[in-house]
């Protein structure tokens, strides 16, 4: 074990990292719920949807910890699910099937930008102020997520502004005590915090009615012979589909980036000028997953969010992701237990991880307008956008097109002009 995921090197545990392998299943598990209900509104069957979203997020995560030796968990994405699902199928009426296959040739494209080495140039062409960004904006919305789930926020029905919540419903209630005893929990130091919250909220919720118990906790998985593997390949490749291919593949490729150096400079992986040495490895992964899990059923799988309550529980290595996939592999027979957690009881969990990650600006170097303003310009799309990946390609246009305005060309890298290309193209296929 030690050979293959250089525990004690990276300075952890077995023990920390069994545990927070348990952390980031437990705070990505409504991904086995909410994922395949958001394909049923597209016509997918939910039964097989769930075994063949499961079976992808076992395998995937189980790759990550293995081949990459990185704390992650892999599971479909939600910005991509709601595109294939709400925009693509249910809106603009493509066939399920169809759509799959606009993911696997996003896939695709993953795997040969990473054969080519272009994946991890870009990711080392990113300026350093924006990597910091990267980590606040990501912070960001990971802390709104938590406050949105557990209902402190809503947004207004007649416009796009947020507003309090009902702070007397119960669920809210909860999430605020939970990010209470997160906090006395971490600075005192309790090993497990994150587990520990999570079940203290998800028990005292029975009560008050907001954690819901199911009639039964076990039950055999479907089947997921109607789902798996009937995708439509060719038919994905009709002209008028390439604009979806590529808001799947830029949204998921900054995405995945961004998700990828800020958890891993969470986990004190990374290097002085915020790389991850050798990110080829998960790329390779990512890559292999967006495509295989396409042919499963299971669209746009990208690290998860929630995996930065693995490295804030300690997770260095991929012994955390071994971890978290058998949690998954044991909800196959029990998909149940996942209904079993509400949302206010992963909400502080989010929250916390959130708040805090927004350090990470404090190295942004404000001083100098054409390093602060793309950097703010990232933290603030990617919440007003609600998206990740589109929040990193404003703020490397932002960064580009200030600098050169300014006349500091020595300061653009040469590589992110070419970029411009693909992102001005992302953008217009933005305009509805």
């Amino acid at each position: 074990m030690e050979r293959r995921f250089r525990v004690r090197e990276r300075g952890s545990s077995p023990r920390t990292e069994a545990v927070a392998g348990l952390s980031m299943f437990v705070a990505a598990a409504y991904a086995a719920v909410v994922v395949p209900g958001q394909l049923a509104k597209a016509g997918v069957p939910l039964g097989p949807a769930t075994t063949a979203v499961l079976i992808s997020i076992v395998l995937a995560t189980l790759a990550m910890g293995v081949f990459a030796n990185l704390p992650f968990v892999l599971a479909p994405g939600l910005g991509g699910v709601a595109l294939l699902a709400v925009t693509i199928v249910g809106q603009d009426g493509v066939p399920w099937d169809s759509a799959l296959g606009m993911v696997f040739w996003s896939g695709v494209a993953f795997l040969v930008l990473t054969v080519l080495g272009i994946r991890d140039l870009i990711t080392r062409l990113m300026p350093m102020n924006l990597k910091y960004a990267i980590s606040g904006g990501l912070g960001l919305y990971i802390a709104l997520i938590g406050f949105r789930d557990s209902g402190l926020v809503i947004a207004k029905t007649s416009s796009a502004a947020l507003s309090v919540g009902d702070l007397s419903k119960p669920a809210g209630l909860l999430a605020l005590g939970g990010l209470v005893l997160l906090t006395a929990l971490v600075s005192r130091k309790v090993p497990g915090a994150f587990l520990i919250t999570i079940a203290v909220v998800t028990l005292v919720g029975i009560p008050c009615g907001v954690t819901e118990l199911p009639d039964h906790l076990f039950g055999a998985p479907a089947s997921p012979g109607p789902v798996a593997f009937h995708i439509d390949i060719l038919g994905a490749l009709r002209p008028e589909y390439f604009p979806y291919i590529f808001a799947f593949f830029v949204s998921e490729f900054f995405s995945m980036t961004g998700t990828l150096l800020a958890v891993a400079g969470r986990a004190g992986l990374t290097d002085k000028d915020g790389n991850l040495p050798g990110v080829r490895r998960p790329f390779y992964v990512d890559s292999a997953a967006v495509i295989g899990g396409a042919g499963l059923g299971a669209p746009s799988m990208t690290a998860y969010l929630e995996s930065s309550a693995g490295a804030d529980s300690g997770a260095r290595t991929g012994l955390a992701s071994v971890w978290a996939a058998g949690g998954f592999a044991v909800l196959l027979l029990f998909t149940p237990f996942a209904t079993l957690i509400p949302s206010a009881a992963t909400a502080p969990v989010l929250m916390y991880v959130g708040l805090t990650m927004l350090g990470a600006l404090r190295n942004v170097d404000f001083k100098d307008p054409t390093n602060a303003i793309p950097a703010a310009m990232t933290v603030a799309t990617t919440l007003f956008f609600g998206n990740f990946g589109t929040g990193i390609a404003v703020g490397l246009t932002a960064h580009v097109l200030v600098k050169a305005a300014a006349g500091k060309f020595k300061e653009i890298p040469w590589g992110l002009w070419i970029v411009l290309i693909p992102l001005g193209y992302y953008f217009y296929t933005l305009v509805p």
